[in-house]
């Protein structure tokens, strides 16, 4: 379930951080809209780690479609004692 909360509860801003403590995600809303997020920067870095490695996925399969790959023999060849 998404804690979602107005961002005039940032006055009992304890209890939005343990929220974010425990791994949960806070939305804040301004005006009625979804306006902030706030997380725990260990999820932060989780976060920003798996973008990265999906990026870097995304750009060795593209290399694969453009310039082609190596069979899996021509692959484990360079492992042959």
């Amino acid at each position: 379930m998404k804690n979602i909360i107005p961002i005039s509860d940032l006055k009992n801003y304890d209890e939005v951080l343990r929220k974010c403590e425990s791994g949960d995600t806070v939305y804040l809303t301004k005006n009625g809209r979804s306006r902030y997020v706030i997380q725990s920067l260990e999820e932060y870095e989780k976060q920003k780690a798996t973008i990265q490695l999906l990026t870097e996925l995304a750009k060795g399969v593209e290399l694969l479609r453009k310039d082609g790959g190596l069979s899996l023999d021509e692959a484990f060849a360079g492992l042959e004692g």
